[in-house]
């Protein structure tokens, strides 16, 4: 059942499959918005339209976790989030926010998970963000290799040299948005883009939603979560009185202010254009990141090049004053 809650196209999916997988992505959403409250499983099972008997077992084999352990890892991914980008927050704040009745009961759970101290993982801030970025310079460098002949020693330069991140990024204040998503779990990267085209793009156009603003949400920061366990929502705003029926859901975008950086590049080098956003452009910024999501917006001006392999889009990142 995982393939199922992963979006994919399969040619035996039921549309049964497909309302569970919308059921489940609203349990998973819930919990998400209620880590700092205690999730009684009589509530989850009333979000999911189950039986408490029954829904406990039903979680269990669509997500391969139970639901303890499910809630327990993403309070702890949750909270070392919060480690990293939310330094004024200390680490019985961060305990709180996301569940734990005390610091040493987050600690003890925080060793275990990541094998750290929480106070060690934030003094490691650097050092893991760094790597990560060589990281994803390196994979870049090695798409850049593999690139076809056809290509042009100018157009190999102006990719490799465009790893050097400098976008034009600017404040907006951005509207709330009504979406109907479809849900993508696993690594993120080609699979996500094999997944736009294969099933959100087909969807979308026989829905004559061509030139409506799209969105792309990556819930998980993969240095922190399971690749395999990555949740990623490819949206298409809609009106109020659209409807649609499976394998769609639906959720409000909260609006406010955003950092916008326009980005133009290929799949390679997002990952660097958002540890760009996020560790060089917020550091100096003097704004502190909000906790709503981070979004990718393909509006008006969003455009691909099947040739250079590169695309056009706006990254959205939810800032506040410090």
């Amino acid at each position: 059942m995982v393939e199922a809650s992963s979006g994919m196209a399969l040619p035996w999916e039921s549309a049964q499959a497909r309302a569970y997988a919308q059921r489940m992505n609203r349990v998973m959403d819930y919990i998400d918005r209620h880590l700092d409250t205690d999730v009684r499983l009589e509530t989850l099972a009333g979000v999911a339209l189950f039986s408490e008997f029954h829904f406990h077992r039903v979680f269990q084999a669509w997500c391969g976790e139970t639901l303890g352990e499910y809630v327990r890892r993403r309070r702890l991914e949750v909270g070392a989030l919060y480690l990293d980008h939310h330094r004024e927050m200390s680490v019985l704040e961060v305990a709180v926010a996301v569940g734990f009745g005390s610091g040493e009961a987050f600690a003890r759970a925080f060793r275990r998970h990541f094998g750290v101290a929480p106070s060690q993982w934030r003094a490691s801030v650097p050092v893991r963000w760094a790597a990560q970025r060589d990281q994803l310079q390196t994979q870049q460098d090695r798409k850049i290799d593999q690139m076809p002949m056809s290509a042009t020693g100018e157009d190999r330069g102006l990719i490799h040299l465009a790893g050097n991140f400098h976008m034009k990024v600017q404040l907006e204040t951005l509207p709330a948005a009504r979406v109907a998503y479809m849900r993508h779990v696993g690594p993120y990267g080609e699979s996500v883009a094999r997944f736009w085209a294969a099933r959100f793009l087909p969807w979308r156009n026989a829905q004559g939603l061509e030139t409506a603003t799209c969105y792309g949400i990556g819930w998980d920061d993969p240095g922190i979560t399971p690749a395999a366990r990555c949740r990623y929502d490819a949206c298409v705003e809609v009106r109020p009185e659209f409807s649609s029926t499976s394998p769609i859901s639906y959720a409000q975008l909260p609006g406010g202010l955003y950092a916008v950086g326009q980005f133009s590049g290929t799949l390679a080098q997002l990952g660097l254009a958002w540890t760009y956003l996020l560790r060089e452009w917020l550091a100096h910024s003097g704004r502190q990141l909000d906790h709503r999501p981070l979004l990718e917006r393909y509006g008006p001006s969003a455009s691909s090049d099947a040739a250079t392999q590169t695309f056009r889009l706006e990254l959205c990142l939810p800032v506040r004053a410090a």
